[in-house]
This record gives structure tokens, C-alpha cells and sequence, in this order.
């Protein structure tokens, strides 16, 4: 099914509304363009950095240590940033963050090229970018909505996330060859000339209109009010809990490990890293397209295979020794990850109140920023204790038995036909 001509709509006998409007012009569409070049920068930097790091150690916990340097002030601050979020200018917050992130890889990029740079520069930085990602994130996720009629609004997130995919698809094999060729300073100063893109779309967005009274009202409340919701909603725990599941048993091997997978486990360059991480990406975005096309009716049933899919690849991971299974395996287990955030997301989404939007997506961000330094730290000990092989092995085990089980409980709410829908 063509993306141009896949439809929307909010029960399966109505016709559904062309993503194509979504893309071509308006509000979203500006943002979405500013974020696809800003993204391709990002994951430009992403390869690059686990480069580096990868080059200054070959322990898998010292690359836990980054990622957790990173996700410490997610913990601590990202429930006030969806606090934030709900009550001050979107635009404006994320302007702010596009700022800080250009000097951080201006830094970074001056340090590798000096050739000053020490995993504790890395440590440092990451420990600042995760300031900015605390209240970059919460924004981001609340400003999509806003920018479409909330009938449009699974389109727009699926949009979202296939670019968010699409420049996975392109950010590391472009970085790859770029550090192949001039080395990886230049990857981290391209990635600070992206961010002015985003910027300049922000800066076209209008303000957000006031609601009601009563709504803005809502909107000054308290975390709380957001926590209380969620704890209510059975649906939106559940994908919380899901999206969690993921981070603690898959993410770290696809985003902190990798590296010394390409290169202690398979003995290749930072070459076939980014083509690994490129196709890997194809797999993402496939995923992220293919929501397009999955019918409210289908949902569980979806769910539930690609819970089971994930398992499987990482059992293959930890099964094959060549550049062609790793490739085997990561492009359906890439797909299978982007399908199952994209789905949760947009349920999250669908259910979420205009006023507490903000906060109910910081909790959502938290079952990823708020458990990943964790559970970076705790899957890179295991691999460097038992082996890699080995934990690629208990993570899928791991990972199958808790994700079915999750959703298991909540079988019966998800079958109901509203479980999609916004409840009140």
C-alpha cells in the first residue's frame, strides 16, 4: 500500500483521510521537514559517538556508563518537563534545546578533532544532553498533536516515527562514510548545523490557542493529575509498561552495544557498522509505514506477534557469526521494535486529554529515558560477565516472557473495541 494513498479514519467503514495533505503543506508538514534534516544530523552524531567511545574501550560497561550518564537527569527532570510542557510555549522550549544541543556538538566535534578527547568528555557532555532531552522530549511528543486535527492524528505520529526511522536510514551510513573518509569531528559538526533547520520551522508555528477555562486550568496542575490518569487508564499502562519492557531487554543491545558487536563479535569496521545501523533502519521504517496500514481490529493481534518476533531476533543475534545474519537479524527485529513504540505511542496519544498531554507524555518518555541508563548499566555487566553471545541469548528469553505476560493481564481491555479510543 502506498504511502501517498493510505487513509485514516476513526472506525475500519469510513473513508480514510490521504496522509498525503499531512505532508505537503500546514503547520505539521513545516515541522516535519525541519525535524527529518535535524534528525539525519543527530544520527550522523549517534554513529560517530559510539565510534569514538568504541575506540577509547572495549568494555561493554564503560558504554553502559555514557548511556547512563545521559539518562540520569531524564530521571530526575523529565516529570518536570512535561509540567513544563503543558504549561509554557512548546516552540519556545524546544528552540532553547536545538540551542544547547548545537554547542554540545560543536564541542564534542572541536574535543575529537583536537584529538583532546577522553571517555569522561563524552561522560560529561552526555550528562548535559540529557538535561536538554528532558524537556526536549515531553514537548516534542505534546507539539504533534496540536498540529493536526486529532482525527489525523495516528497518521501524523506514524509520520513522525517513519522519519525518525528514515533518517536512521540514512544518519549512519552517511556518518560511516564521512568518518571513513575525513574522520568522525566532522560527523558531530554537521550534526550542529542541522539543528538550524528545526529552529527555523519552529519559528513559523503559531502559538498554541488558549482553551477554555477550565482546560488551562487543567493545564497548570501538577504532575500528579498526569501520574493519575495513567494509573486509571488501563490501555495507556500497559503500553507504558511494553515500551518499558523494551527498553530494559532490547534497546541496550541496539543502541549501546552495537558497537562492540560490529566490532569485537564480528570483527568489523566502523564501515560495516553503518550499513548494519543503516539496515537496520530500513527495517524501522518499514515498521513505522506499515502502522498505516494495521486496522483498529488488528491491533492485539499485531501486538502480540511482534512481541514474539522481537524475541526470536534476538535469539538469532546471539546465534549467528556472520555480517549477513547480523543483517537477517536485525532488519525484522528493527521492524518489529518500531512497530511495537510506534503502536503504544499512538495509543498513549489517542488517549491522552489535551490539558494533561504534556505530563502523560513524560511518563510515557520515562518508560525509555527514565529505565534505559539503568538498564544499560545492568545488560552491559551481564555481557561483560557471562559474554555477549550469551546475553543477546537471556535477553530474548527474558524479554518474551515478561512482554507476553504484560499483556496478557490486560487481554480483556484490549479487545474491548474503545481500548484505542480517547476514554472520556
Amino acid at each position: 500500500m502506498s504511502l501517498l494513498t493510505v487513509h485514516m479514519s476513526s472506525d475500519g467503514n469510513k473513508t480514510w483521510a490521504p496522509v498525503w495533505e499531512l505532508v505537503r503543506r500546514g503547520p505539521f508538514a513545516r515541522y516535519i521537514r525541519g525535524e527529518a534534516i535535524s534528525m539525519t544530523g543527530t544520527w550522523m552524531q549517534v554513529m560517530a559517538q559510539s565510534w569514538v567511545v568504541a575506540e577509547l574501550t572495549q568494555r561493554a560497561f564503560l558504554l553502559g556508563l555514557v548511556n547512563f550518564a545521559s539518562g540520569i537527569p531524564m530521571v530526575a527532570l523529565t516529570i518536570y518537563g512535561g509540567i513544563v510542557a503543558d504549561r509554557y510555549d512548546k516552540r519556545k522550549i524546544l528552540m532553547a534545546t536545538q540551542v544547547a544541543q548545537i554547542l554540545l556538538a560543536i564541542l564534542l566535534g572541536t574535543l575529537v578533532a583536537l584529538r583532546w578527547i577522553e571517555i569522561w568528555h563524552v561522560m560529561v557532555v552526555a550528562l548535559i544532553q540529557g538535561i536538554s532531552n528532558a524537556f526536549e522530549m515531553p514537548s516534542a511528543s505534546a507539539l504533534v498533536p496540536e498540529l493536526v486535527p486529532r482525527n489525523h492524528l495516528p497518521q501524523a505520529i506514524a509520520i513522525d516515527r517513519s522519519v525518525f526511522h528514515g533518517t536512521r536510514l540514512i544518519g549512519p551510513a552517511l556518518a560511516g562514510y564521512v568518518v571513513g573518509l575525513w574522520g568522525p569531528a566532522l560527523a558531530f559538526y554537521a550534526n550542529a548545523l542541522s539543528f538550524v533547520a528545526l529552529i527555523i520551522a519552529l519559528l513559523t508555528l503559531a502559538p498554541r490557542p488558549h482553551g477554555s477555562p477550565e482546560e488551562e486550568a487543567h493545564r497548570r496542575g501538577g504532575m500528579k493529575d498526569g501520574i493519575a490518569f495513567v494509573r486509571a487508564d488501563r490501555p495507556t499502562m500497559t503500553m507504558i509498561g511494553l515500551m518499558a519492557t523494551a527498553t530494559v531487554f532490547v534497546f541496550p543491545v541496539m543502541i549501546v552495544m552495537l558497537p562492540l558487536y560490529v566490532k569485537v563479535v564480528l570483527g568489523l569496521g566502523p564501515d560495516r557498522m553503518g550499513v548494519l545501523m543503516g539496515a537496520a533502519a530500513s527495517g524501522s521504517l518499514t515498521g513505522a509505514i506499515g502502522l498505516l496500514a494495521v486496522r483498529r481490529d488488528q491491533r492485539l493481534l499485531f501486538m502480540t506477534s511482534i512481541l514474539c518476533g522481537i524475541a526470536l531476533c534476538l535469539l538469532g543475534l546471539s546465534w549467528t557469526t556472520s555480517f549477513g545474519g547480523a543483517i537477517a537479524c536485525m532488519v525484522p527485529l528493527s521492524w518489529c521494535v518500531s512497530s511495537l513504540i510506534g503502536l503504544a505511542n499512538t495509543i498513549v496519544q489517542e488517549r491522552a486529554p489535551d490539558p494533561l498531554r504534556g505530563r502523560v507524555s513524560a511518563v510515557a518518555s520515562l518508560s525509555f529515558f527514565g529505565l534505559m541508563p539503568f538498564a544499560g548499566l545492568g545488560i552491559t555487566s551481564v555481557s561483560d560477565w557471562l559474554g555477549m553471545r550469551t546475553c543477546l541469548a537471556l535477553a530474548g528469553l527474558a524479554y518474551g516472557a515478561l512482554s507476553l505476560w504484560i499483556i496478557s493481564r490486560s487481554f480483556n481491555d484490549l479487545r474491548a473495541p474503545s481500548f484505542s479510543h480517547h476514554p472520556h
